[in-house]
């Protein structure tokens, strides 16, 4: 397991079943990528615990254009308030807890 911290700015999905996720940076994708094969659980997404401010969470990491979207639940994004379009810190866990 490893943790990252990281500034990220959230995107609002617009697809058939509208989402909001957060890119991570291409550093911490790159890091994220070399431990992929030994964290995945098929599919290439990767089991995570982050935290924005004092709201923690479990999801997994999404890959998209060689990199690692963070999926941000509706339940998470409203309790602390996160606009479309806004910037969060995020600090994430990444493997299995």
């Amino acid at each position: 397991m490893a943790e990252f911290s990281f500034v990220a700015e959230v995107i609002h999905w617009r697809g058939p079943a509208p989402y909001y996720f957060a890119r991570l940076p291409e550093e911490v994708s790159v890091k994220v990528a070399e431990m992929a094969k030994s964290v995945s659980y098929g599919w290439g997404v990767i089991p995570i615990e982050a935290a924005i401010g004092d709201v923690g969470f479990r999801t997994s990491l999404f890959p998209k254009d060689r990199g690692y979207l963070l999926p941000l639940k509706d339940a998470v994004r409203k309790r602390i308030e996160i606009p479309e379009n806004g910037v969060i810190e995020v600090v994430m866990v990444v493997g299995p807890s």
